[in-house]
């Protein structure tokens, strides 16, 4: 009887004896399969890896906006900073030369983490803890029997490491923010003037716009308004004896019968009564600042 002991990312489940009935290359199907499911299901499918590793940067971040449904990046800040942090992570992977089954558990791995934060709430400590159990599965074994399983060996199992602590890790406060921090929405408007076609009635434009004088506009272009010709034709039907009157009226003097004595005494008596209730004022301002003065004088004597 044989007796194995397993991890998990929840703990370590106690050794057993090895049922009856079974053989040891039964027990390490289970064991693989077991290990299979860490990290499942894939954050992204094979197919999609593989369209992302033929394009560029532009490409891989066009192809990663479609996946995720993303659709407000030009105004949702979440939306933009998840994106670059999965874009970000991708390339880095790139740089590293991995496999597409390594593509695939990395990408996972950094959305489980992000999921981890979002759902869970997990706090930048028991993230990490999280993060060492699950490279104790997927990473290199301390069993040298094993070493098939293995999805990074020592050096990538430690780059991986590494960029989680820049990448993540660093910025922990910042996700933190991002998805459990309300904003207030700022509602951004530009206010434009429209100029609107003129109505039929007016057909010419405005006498600057056509570089003109507004008298050579006036007299020669603009239309004369239909009041004007009105009061024009009344006028003509009154005759030029009814006007006389209203133009005598109009142009009598308004100071007849008062000579230049009776105005500059009228005026002198005005300018006087001005000058005497400015003078009054002054001399009541004078008084009040006097007072204020002597009490003062008043105060440093007996200081």
């Amino acid at each position: 009887m044989a007796a194995s002991v397993g991890t998990t990312p929840g703990g370590t489940t106690p050794a057993g004896m090895t049922p009856a009935g079974t053989t040891p290359e039964s027990e390490k199907d289970t064991e693989f399969q077991e290990r299979e499911k860490i990290l499942c299901p894939d954050f992204l499918s094979v197919a999609q890896i593989t369209e992302m590793l033929a394009e560029d940067v532009d490409g891989v971040q066009q192809k990663l906006e479609k996946f995720l449904n993303f659709r407000n990046l030009q105004t949702c800040l979440k939306e933009a900073s998840l994106l670059d942090y999965y874009v970000s992570g991708f390339l880095w992977a790139r740089g590293m030369d991995f496999s597409i089954i390594q593509y695939s558990k990395f990408m996972t791995l950094l959305d489980m983490l992000l999921h981890n934060l979002r759902t869970l709430h997990m706090s930048l400590e028991d993230s990490i803890k999280w993060l060492r159990e699950v490279m104790a599965e997927i990473g290199p074994s301390h069993s040298q029997k094993n070493e098939e399983w293995n999805i990074f060996d020592v050096k990538q199992a430690n780059a991986v490491v590494d960029y989680l602590k820049i990448s993540l890790f660093q910025h922990y406060k910042l996700y933190e923010f991002l998805f459990f921090s309300a904003r207030e929405e700022i509602v951004i408007g530009t206010e434009q003037v429209i100029e609107v076609v003129k109505p039929a009635g007016h057909p010419f434009p405005d006498p600057l716009e056509e570089g003109i004088s507004f008298d050579i506009y006036s007299t020669f272009i603009e239309p004369p308004p239909i009041l004007d010709m009105e009061m024009k034709g009344l006028n003509q039907e009154q005759g030029p004896e009814e006007s006389q009157p209203e133009a005598d009226t109009s142009e009598t003097d308004p100071l007849v019968g008062f000579t230049i004595e009776d105005i500059k005494s009228v005026l002198g008596q005005v300018t006087d009564d001005i000058l005497i209730s400015i003078q009054t004022k002054i001399n009541e301002k004078l008084q009040i600042q006097e007072e204020a003065f002597n009490a003062r004088i008043e105060k440093l004597k007996k200081a």
